[in-house]
């Protein structure tokens, strides 16, 4: 037996019988409601003078009683769909005591919770059923309209089934990218970027917020853009351009949202309760992939550090936006079993890392005193995420540490020893690479491991040539670097993968011009000049004692 929800409080013990009786009753299966559910429902709302509603499952059960006031109902927070189906496999009746036409209200309702049907039955002046009318929501616009509206009809006088239309519903949803139930473990998402910046600018962050979530294992299946005049403070964007999401959630079976913005608590918590999907940002994203990609004890700490601090400031309520997450992306990794305590157990967990950290830290500054006392200088490879780095290292070295085309495939640092032509022997070492915007809590964590930096006698700044946009992608390392205080190091620009450009003349024209060395980090032919540039720059940083004897290198 469903129960009476919502507005119940001054009702007499007879009215409440009422809504009991009414909620044991079947509305059936293939009819929006039976005649004698019909009658019920319109002399109980007369009674108490307040709208009632009904959420009926495809059984034709009624599995919830809602009371509202003369004027409106309120509907609270529904189960999650089952998988199998792009509707939620409930529809909605209610009655209207002032013979108002469904509202605006009521199809918003239709379409943020993705129910099988909406319907609204009228009440007479005497108190019984008059018209039903009812809309569902359609897989194609028609006449820029994403629902249609049934005509209306008596309870008596229906025909046709329901359970048949919904069905069928559902078919015509599945055809538009082919039948596909999402799994408990498969993220189909959405992408959306709601932003003031140049549509260009906009454009190629979306690109890169695509390639993250594919480094993340999630399936792209559609973006929304938009720039608005001004951002609405509670959902980001308006809500007609949400309902354009909603609807392309239902024709690609999308489960998730991922924003390229990073969202508050209390703005992820107003979408996650209009849409009634999962929401991250782009914050919550790359924090997934690092937890991915983190393999040693250390890169495992700074994670989970970076995920709680993310987390702590968002714990002022907790909330099922939030508890969605636990467990799925956004929230992945070492401290995935952690993120649903209280603020004080965050806190306290982050003491504990930051001396677990500072010990792997302080024993880090060991290898480094050591490798200093056997006077090795330091050649270290920074740049843009995905720029070829660990590719370098490994035909530079002869080493198979993991190197794949997608953004942030290794994340733990990495040092091998690299002889020169000359002879001459240098430690090359590998860090995790760089993003624009990249989040604070994940800067300040990875600090640590960024300290290898400051010991570098050269910088080597790796950049994918094969990028349109990597011009501004320099700009946001060289801008981190001064983020990091070091920006007064010798750096050699080295243009990467220029195999996969077409205009190779350019690219070698460009990088005489910018004193850099263009290079195919797959092709060993090629990195003959970068050592050359190396050595010498290196060299220029070495000081001699009057024997002639090498000494520790210094920095420009």
């Amino acid at each position: 037996m469903g129960l009476a929800r919502g507005n119940i409080e001054g009702l007499k013990k007879q009215q409440l019988s009422a809504l009991e009786r009414l909620a044991g009753k079947r509305a059936g299966r293939d009819l929006v409601l039976s005649p004698e559910t019909a009658r019920a429902m319109a002399a109980v709302s007369v009674d108490i003078n307040r709208q009632v509603g009904l959420l009926i499952n495809r059984a034709g059960a009624i599995e919830m009683v809602l009371v509202g006031d003369h004027d409106g109902i309120m509907i609270p927070r529904l189960p999650h769909r089952g998988a199998g189906g792009r509707l939620r496999g409930l529809r909605l009746a209610h009655t209207h005591l002032g013979r108002e036409k469904i509202s605006e209200e009521d199809l918003m309702d239709l379409l943020f919770l993705r129910l099988d049907l909406l319907s609204v039955l009228h009440v007479d002046e005497s108190g019984l059923p008059a018209l039903l009318e009812s809309a569902h929501l359609l897989p194609e616009a028609v006449d820029g309209k994403n629902w249609r509206f049934l005509p209306p009809v008596h309870p008596a006088n229906q025909s046709g089934s329901i359970a048949e239309l919904i069905e069928d519903l559902e078919r015509q949803f599945a055809l538009i990218v082919g039948a596909r139930a999402v799994s408990s473990g498969d993220d189909r998402a959405i992408l959306i970027d709601v932003s003031v910046e140049a549509r260009a600018l906009a454009e190629e962050s979306m690109d890169e917020l695509a390639e993250l979530a594919r480094s993340a294992a999630v399936s792209v299946v559609g973006r929304v853009m938009q720039r608005p005049r001004q951002l609405n403070a509670r959902l980001l964007m308006g809500k007609g351009k949400l309902a354009e999401v909603m609807i392309l959630a239902l024709k690609t079976d999308a489960n998730l949202l991922i924003f390229n913005q990073e969202l508050g608590a209390s703005q992820m918590r107003s979408i996650t309760d209009f849409t009634d999907l999962r929401v991250i940002d782009r914050t919550q994203l790359i924090l997934d992939i690092f937890a991915r990609r983190a393999l040693s004890r250390e890169g495992k700490l700074q994670v989970e550090m970076a995920q709680l601090k993310y987390l702590l400031p968002r714990l002022t309520s907790r909330d099922d936006a939030l508890s969605r997450l636990t467990g799925g992306i956004g929230a992945r990794g070492p401290g995935e079993t952690k993120l649903e305590i209280d603020k004080r157990r965050i806190n306290d967990r982050l003491a504990r890392l930051k001396k677990e950290l500072d010990a792997v830290t302080a024993e880090r500054f060991r290898r480094r005193s050591r490798r200093r006392k056997k006077e090795l200088p330091v050649l270290s490879l920074v740049g843009y995420t995905n720029a070829g780095k660990s590719t370098l290292l490994n035909t530079l070295t002869h080493s198979d540490i993991i190197a794949e085309d997608r953004l942030f495939a290794t994340l733990d640092p990495t040092s091998r020893r690299l002889r020169f032509p000359t002879d001459m022997e240098v430690i090359l070492t590998d860090t995790v690479g760089f993003i624009r915007n990249l989040p604070p809590t994940l800067l300040q964590a990875f600090m640590a491991t960024l300290e290898e930096l400051r010991e570098a006698d050269l910088l080597a700044h790796v950049v994918d040539v094969s990028d349109p946009g990597f011009r501004r992608r320099m700009a946001v390392v060289e801008e981190l670097l001064q983020r990091l205080e070091l920006g007064d190091m010798a750096v050699l620009k080295v243009y990467n993968k220029i195999d996969a450009v077409e205009n190779r003349e350019e690219i070698m024209r460009l990088a005489a011009e910018d004193d850099a060395v263009a290079i195919s980090a797959r092709d060993p032919e090629t990195l003959r000049p970068l050592l050359a540039r190396a050595e010498k720059l290196i060299g220029k940083t070495m000081r001699r004692d009057e024997n002639g004897e090498a000494q520790p290198p210094k920095r420009m």
